[in-house]
């Protein structure tokens, strides 16, 4: 067994899920008694099993400190943001360092919907899961 089969176990299955669907308000006029409702993102249950997979992890790891995504993020030279997480070379990155990638990109959710959205569609989520699976740490 793996640590992190928890969340490696998506590996697979995320290439054919439909990650998300944009909610736009096409229906009202933009006026004061209709006013147009903000865009929102409805996630799949694939996802939001993993977001809750990710916290589990996490949960059930605090030895790791996820929590400091942000610190751990630093520390290694990427910033938390989705040009720099996105781009950030994996090859070599520890498990710590991945796993706060991971945590940053949910997070980042609750900041700017959407935000996971795209860490799924421009691949990196599947490119961070891939490098955990490529660690391969024994429990």
């Amino acid at each position: 067994m793996n640590k992190f089969d928890i969340l490696i176990k998506y590996i697979p299955i995320i290439q054919d899920d439909k990650i998300s669907e944009w909610v736009m308000d096409t229906e009202d006029h933009g006026t004061q008694q209709d006013p147009i409702h903000v865009p929102f993102v409805i996630y799949s249950d694939l996802v939001n099993s993993f977001i809750r997979d990710v916290y589990r992890f996490a949960e059930n790891n605090k030895d790791m400190k996820l929590n400091n995504y942000g610190m751990i993020l630093n520390k290694n030279n990427i910033q938390w943001d989705m040009k720099s997480m996105a781009n950030a070379e994996v090859s070599n990155l520890n498990a710590e360092c991945v796993l706060a990638l991971i945590m940053g990109a949910v997070r980042a959710e609750h900041f700017c919907d959407g935000a996971l959205f795209d860490f799924f569609k421009n691949g990196s989520i599947l490119k961070w899961l891939q490098r955990l699976n490529s660690i391969n740490l024994p429990y």
